[in-house]
């Protein structure tokens, strides 16, 4: 029989015992803590390429430091029995402590309507709902029935193929009221009956389920106004920061696809109470629910394996709309309703671009136009009227904060803007001490340090060798954990035990995550034959897009070299896309045919594409500080 042993989970500030756990010797700690009900995040999908994870033991005997323990976490940290818990195995009866006990509170997560105005688009949502009044049977010599009878009262293209659910409860319903009810259609099908005249209560939800956040709206459908909105991090966030993490976790498992699908249809539903709760309206009048998200989301929430999603060719099972019953997701809170999926494109590219497409309009336009979702799982699309192109640009969890040393999403705590002349100056949010660095400021920080010339194009961080730097600038630049770092707070400016920190590695992730952007657009471009100059305009989407500095993003080349004004956020795209869709069966069906219009650029398949995104990985031209440090140091070797 296989040796267990048990894992005392304790509360990392008072000691107190929050679970044990006893799992099979060998057992990872943070399949142990999930199992316990502590979610312990892992951004990096377990790979041990990140801290999210880190765990401390308090007691009893523990594995050996693994090398990606001794990378993330360092030397003096490991010595203190820190350890990935997604590397660290279970070899005796101990006493684990999930770190840090900071929190992330107040996170800033995009939700409005961008520029959605419901005048602007016609109302047809596809539900109309109808108050009659049907008389039960009454002659035994009649040969009808109740569902006969009340489609009687309906007009004559109304299906006569009912569910079960309808059959089940027309027989009370249609006699309750004396035959005055209302009965519900979704494109010519009953799916509600009530008893009385409800007819003006007629509601639907879209939602965007991005990999990082998931927004909704409830929208009142006879009018298309806007009702109320809900935002949340994705609850499947602790089983990896990207895509591909998720896709890891659950392939050829599925136990774990199904704890991935259950958490998001557990916050849809959470959604719904909430938003109908805002707006004092019951969840049985909402009859539409129309739901976009990547490749992967879409396949999750329809219960879908995402296993082959991973896997060259990275092919979707299915690309087409799909229509289900609310009651197949299941979507509890909202019986009556109908789930709308938009298409999708490729294994990769989503409803969410289409979605993204549509609110823009970008497939109606004359001149050039690029849409831009900067995020965890990007995409890229680029095109006018005549033709579309599109490409996935998963720039991973790094504008999340994640594999980034103090890392964190948009919180209160986290710097989101810097200023650098010869010190360095921090915007944090919520104006409370720093705690970490959320993507935008990442951003801007790297912005601001090749400007002042304490990194260079390529990414360096600044050596006495290049030339002169400000005094206070270059004592900030200190070694750490075998590397070097800029300090970006000190330790007794911050809000926690040490100084907050940009290192080098943290550098090299930005590069590599903006790469991944620009890598995209530098490769449509390539292909469409379109040079910078011949961009009419630039629209940055997204709930992380929309809080980045357009100035610091040209800068560091994570967006083409064009004048401020051609760059312009469009809010969340995907979610007005979806709202379209949800007010308008005109615009689902034009989402069809976007979808099979538009050509997918595969980037992996591109020879070309490793030397564009190499090229893709330097950030601009070097500052005035470090053109003037490079001139004073060409001009020393000369005269010597």
């Amino acid at each position: 029989m296989a040796k267990t042993v048990a894992i005392t989970f304790v509360d990392p500030a008072g000691g107190r015992i929050i679970a044990t756990k006893v799992v099979p010797q060998g057992s990872m700690v943070l399949d142990a803590a999930l199992e316990a009900g502590i979610e312990v995040a892992a951004t990096c999908g377990r790979r041990g390429r990140c801290r999210s994870c880190r765990v401390k033991a308090i007691s009893g005997e523990i594995a050996p430091p693994t090398l990606q323990d001794t990378l993330q976490l360092g030397q003096d940290a490991v010595h203190e029995r820190f350890r990935l818990s997604c590397q660290m195995p279970a070899v005796a009866d101990c006493s684990i402590a999930a770190m840090p006990p900071k929190s992330e509170a107040g996170h800033q997560i995009l939700s409005d309507m961008g520029v959605f105005s419901a005048g602007e688009h016609e109302i047809d949502s596809g539900v109309r709902k109808f108050y009659i009044h049907a008389k039960a049977p009454q002659d035994e010599n009649h040969q009808t029935s109740d569902i006969e009878e009340i489609l009687s009262c309906l007009p004559p293209e109304t299906s006569r193929e009912q569910t079960l659910d309808v059959l089940r409860r027309l027989p009370t319903i249609l006699r309750a009221e004396l035959g005055r009810i209302t009965v519900t259609t979704f494109r010519n099908q009953i799916i509600d009956i009530e008893p009385g005249d409800t007819s003006e209560r007629i509601y639907g939800m879209a939602f965007d389920v991005g990999t990082t956040s998931v927004v909704g709206s409830l929208v009142d459908l006879r009018t298309g106004e806007q009702l109320a909105s809900v935002s949340a991090v994705n609850p499947q966030a602790i089983y990896g920061g990207d895509l591909m993490s998720r896709i890891a976790y659950a392939q050829f498992d599925a136990k774990k696809l199904q704890t991935l699908r259950a958490r998001i249809l557990n916050q849809l539903n959470e959604f719904i109470d909430t938003a109908t709760e805002q707006a004092s309206v019951l969840p049985e009048h909402i009859y539409k629910v129309v739901i976009v998200g990547n490749t992967c989301m879409h396949h999750i929430c329809l219960g879908i394996d995402t296993s082959y999603v991973g896997l060259a060719p990275y092919a979707p099972v299915v690309r087409d709309p799909v229509v289900v019953p609310a009651s197949e997701l299941p979507i509890k809170r909202a019986p009556n309703a109908r789930v709308c999926f938009l298409p999708i494109v490729a294994g990769f590219v989503g409803a969410d671009t289409i979605a993204g497409i549509i609110a823009t309009r970008i497939h109606e336009s004359e001149g050039i136009r690029l849409l831009v979702d900067i995020g965890t799982n990007g995409e890229v699309v680029l095109g006018s009227k005549d033709r579309l192109l599109v490409c996935s640009a998963p720039a991973g969890p790094t504008f999340e904060g994640g594999q980034v040393k103090h890392g964190m999403r948009g919180a209160v705590g986290a710097i989101e803007k810097v200023a650098i002349d010869d010190d360095v100056h921090c915007q944090v949010i919520g104006d409370v001490p720093a705690i970490g660095i959320c993507g935008s400021g990442l951003i801007d920080a790297a912005a601001k340090m090749l400007d002042a010339g304490v990194i260079d194009p390529a990414g360096r961080l600044w050596r006495q060798a290049v030339g002169p730097l400000p005094e206070k600038l270059s004592a900030r630049i200190i070694k750490d954990d075998g590397g070097r770092a800029f300090v970006l707070v000190p330790r007794d400016e911050s809000g926690r035990d040490e100084a907050v920190l940009l290192t080098q590695n943290d550098i090299r992730q930005l590069q590599l995550a903006k790469a991944a952007i620009y890598g995209g657009v530098m490769m449509l471009q390539q292909v469409l034959g379109v040079p910078d100059e011949s961009i009419e305009e630039v629209m940055m989407s997204g709930g992380f897009g929309n809080y980045v500095n357009i100035e610091s993003a040209v800068a560091i080349r994570l967006l083409p070299p064009l004048p401020l004004e051609r760059i312009n956020y469009v809010g969340n795209a995907a979610l007005l896309g979806a709202q379209l869709a949800l007010i308008s069966e005109t615009e689902r069906s034009r989402a069809f045919n976007i979808a099979r219009r538009i050509e997918h650029v595969a980037l992996a398949t591109r020879m070309e594409f490793q030397d564009i995104f190499v090229d893709a990985c330097r950030f601009s031209k070097p500052g005035r500080r470090r053109v003037v440090a490079e001139e004073q140091t060409a001009n020393a070797a000369s005269t010597a």
